[in-house]
């Protein structure tokens, strides 16, 4: 294919300016600007005739309203902060027929989408517009901190604003609090007698003690706290705490003093939670964190239906450590697949503070129930320590001591920045 006929084949169709002819031929001369290309292939089909009066027939002038469109952008995202953009475009009708028609009529193994070209002349000129009011930004085809989409029939931009991660771990100091929003099993969350009209099971939560400090140093319109797990809700979270990662919607500042919002948290929680080890986290360490399976240290207070003696006691722990084969057990079985899982007991060791009760630490896989492996859930955990005792026994007050994961031994940062 000559391409110096094939441009001479489209300057004959009808007015067209540079830019759209450049285009068709976008895979040659590399380096060139698609307007350099243009004017240089029409000199050599035309002999330098100029550009057209007439309105080009491909793009009806639309590279004419993209700096007023690429200001309208900038507007939106004065005030926030974002170091990265990228720009889409709809096209209209027409200019999706004229793509078609070129395309089967005039087909160019050159040609660029008149999208991308768009897409490009748009995100240079929001640069233009970011600089006049001293600020800079990137583009960023893989995650964009801000992202706009320009519907070229209608003139209407729409902003996307990416999430905002931040990692950190949490302790929870005192018993009755579930780590994130539990809607009130009476109304599902709508508001009733029985929840006060709250919509809620619990008055407060993990997430609703944490949450509200990111959102006012964000100015974000929401989120979420993603945890590693989660400890029962009367199960106190001790030691290093428990891994996490919040999530911040739609953020206006990226950018937080981590040690400052701590120490707010820390403060405004009143003893019942505290965070540690905040840092920026990123959209992949959610996935990680949702997936982590980490062994966790637990101590329980063992309430037993009759006394026993040391020696019995300590040759059961012996025999807890092990596989063990749990069924789902029957208190989640409601919100929880029903399967039969098969978890590690790495150490047991424990005490008793009188012949009726006991205090144990197990060292355990990620995913076991250690309130099953005391009381058996009626033989759906094997083996327990009732079975192993050959009396009832069930765990009064829960702890997790710790939650042996690598997380926070190991880049969780976005390498980009704290986004």
């Amino acid at each position: 294919m000559d391409p110096i006929a094939l441009a001479a084949e489209l300057v004959q169709v009808g007015p067209i300016c540079d830019r759209c002819l450049g285009r068709r031929f976008a895979g040659l001369g590399g380096g060139l600007p698609n307007l350099e290309r243009g004017r240089s292939l029409r000199a050599a089909c035309q002999g330098g005739a100029p550009v057209p009066s007439e309105r080009c027939w491909v793009c009806q002038g639309v590279w004419e309203s993209l700096a007023e469109r690429a200001r309208e952008a900038a507007a939106l995202v004065e005030d926030r902060e974002f170091r990265t953009f990228l720009f889409g475009v709809h096209l209209t009708p027409r200019q999706e027929a004229v793509e078609e028609f070129l395309d089967e009529r005039f087909p160019s193994p050159w040609a660029e989408p008149l999208r991308r070209d768009l897409n490009r002349e748009l995100g240079q000129a929001f640069e233009r517009a970011l600089a006049e009011a001293g600020r800079e930004a990137t583009v960023d085809f893989a995650r964009p901190d801000v992202q706009f989409t320009v519907d070229l029939q209608t003139g209407r931009i729409e902003l996307s604003v990416a999430p905002v991660f931040f990692y950190g771990r949490y302790r929870k100091l005192v018993r009755g609090i579930p780590q994130t929003h539990w809607p009130c099993r009476s109304c599902r969350g709508r508001g009733c007698p029985s929840c006060g009209g709250s919509g809620k099971q619990y008055p407060i939560s993990v997430e609703e003690l944490v949450l509200p400090a990111f959102l006012a140093a964000t100015g974000g319109s929401g989120g979420h706290l993603h945890g590693a797990g989660r400890e029962d809700i009367d199960a106190r979270m001790l030691g290093r705490g428990r891994p996490f990662v919040v999530e911040v919607k739609a953020p206006r500042r990226r950018t937080v003093d981590l040690e400052r919002l701590a120490d707010e948290i820390n403060r405004s929680a009143q003893g019942q939670v505290e965070v540690l080890d905040l840092r920026p986290g990123s959209p992949e360490l959610v996935a990680r964190v949702k997936e982590e399976r980490a062994d966790k240290r637990y101590r329980a207070r063992v309430a037993l239906g009759e006394p026993v003696d040391a020696d019995r006691f300590q040759r059961a722990l012996a025999h807890l450590v092990g596989e063990v084969e749990q069924r789902t057990p029957e208190r989640v079985r409601h919100r929880r697949a029903d399967l039969v899982r098969r978890r590690r007991v790495h150490a047991a060791k424990g005490e008793l503070l009188s012949p009726t009760e006991a205090e144990v630490e197990v060292l355990c896989q990620g995913g076991l129930y250690v309130k099953e492996l005391i009381s058996g859930d009626g033989g759906a955990t094997q083996p327990n320590l009732a079975a192993l005792l050959g009396v009832p026994a069930r765990v009064s007050e829960l702890d997790v001591l710790d939650v042996l994961d690598e997380l926070s031994n190991s880049p969780i940062a976005d390498p980009r920045g704290d986004r």
